[in-house]
């Protein structure tokens, strides 16, 4: 991941080049307009981040916050992190929607990667990020 030092998401996009930050502008936008009420944007392990805040849910195994979503620009690609494809094995329906747009899907361990806006589904990634609610998405984690 590219290193930021940035502590707020104004100053992550500031720091990127316009055309990669209209790109994470871009999908930011559709992960605001689809996320579920009580998660809360910032800053997390380095990138733009989405998740349940401590004061809800404080029992994590490493004390920050449970993660829900994660959006970065890296050296050469974007970083999309959707936990609630990983929380409970649904990789294999995720990837049939995906593919099902006829886009390439570039998909690692814990996150999808892309080179352009295009790449992306966003019709796709907003029905997953509107997927579950906090207390349905905590509960997940509880059964993983």
């Amino acid at each position: 991941m590219v290193s930021s030092q940035a502590t707020t998401v104004d100053e992550y996009l500031s720091e990127l080049p316009e055309d990669r930050a209209e790109v994470v502008r871009a999908i930011r936008r559709v992960i605001l307009d689809r996320l579920p009420p009580g998660y809360e944007e910032g800053m997390l392990y380095g990138m733009i981040g989405y998740y349940v805040p401590l004061e809800r849910f404080p029992d994590t195994y490493n004390g920050q916050p449970l993660s829900y979503v994660g959006l970065a620009a890296q050296k050469r690609h974007y970083s999309l992190y959707l936990m609630s494809v990983y929380c409970e094995e649904r990789q294999d329906e995720f990837a049939e929607q995906w593919r099902a747009t006829g886009r390439k899907l570039d998909m690692g361990k814990s996150c999808v990667r892309f080179r352009k806006l295009d790449d992306v589904p966003v019709d796709v990634v907003g029905d997953w990020v509107a997927r579950y609610p906090v207390d349905d998405f905590v509960a997940a984690y509880h059964r993983t």
